[in-house]
C-alpha cells in the first residue's frame, strides 16, 4: 500500500480495504486477515489498521465473530451501496478534472467510451 500524506493512514485503509469488499478481492462472508497480518502487510501500527477496521464495522461491511476473527458482511445490499458511493466519489473527481480541462459533457463520454475496454 502506498501511503498519500495529504489524509490519514487509517483513512486510506478504510478506502483500500472497502475496495478489496466492493471489487470481490475480500467476497462476502470472507474471513478477513487478522489486524496483526494486515498491519504487517501494510507496514503500519495494528492499532492503526484496527480503527480502520472498527470504521468498516460501523459502516456494516464487516462483522466480528468474538471467537472467529473478523468477516466480511453477507449483506449485498450494503456491499452495493458501498459500490455505489465509491463509484459516485470517482465519477465527481472525474467530472471535476473534465470541466477544469475545458472539455464538454459530449467529449468526456467519448473519452470514457473509448477507454472502456482498454
Amino acid at each position: 500500500m502506498s501511503v498519500d500524506d495529504s489524509r490519514p493512514i487509517w483513512i486510506q485503509l478504510v478506502d483500500t480495504f472497502s475496495h478489496n469488499i466492493v471489487t470481490g478481492t475480500w467476497p462476502a462472508g470472507s474471513k478477513i486477515p487478522s489486524v496483526r497480518e494486515l498491519a504487517l502487510d501494510a507496514g503500519v501500527n495494528p492499532n492503526t489498521i484496527q480503527r480502520a477496521l472498527t470504521q468498516l464495522d460501523n459502516e456494516g461491511l464487516t462483522t466480528t465473530e468474538r471467537t472467529q476473527g473478523r468477516f466480511v458482511t453477507t449483506d449485498l445490499r450494503t456491499i452495493a451501496h458501498k459500490r455505489s458511493e465509491l463509484a459516485g466519489q470517482a465519477t465527481s473527481q472525474h467530472v471535476t478534472t473534465m470541466v477544469s480541462l475545458g472539455l464538454s459533457i459530449d467529449a468526456a463520454i467519448e473519452l470514457i467510451r473509448e477507454r472502456w475496454n482498454d
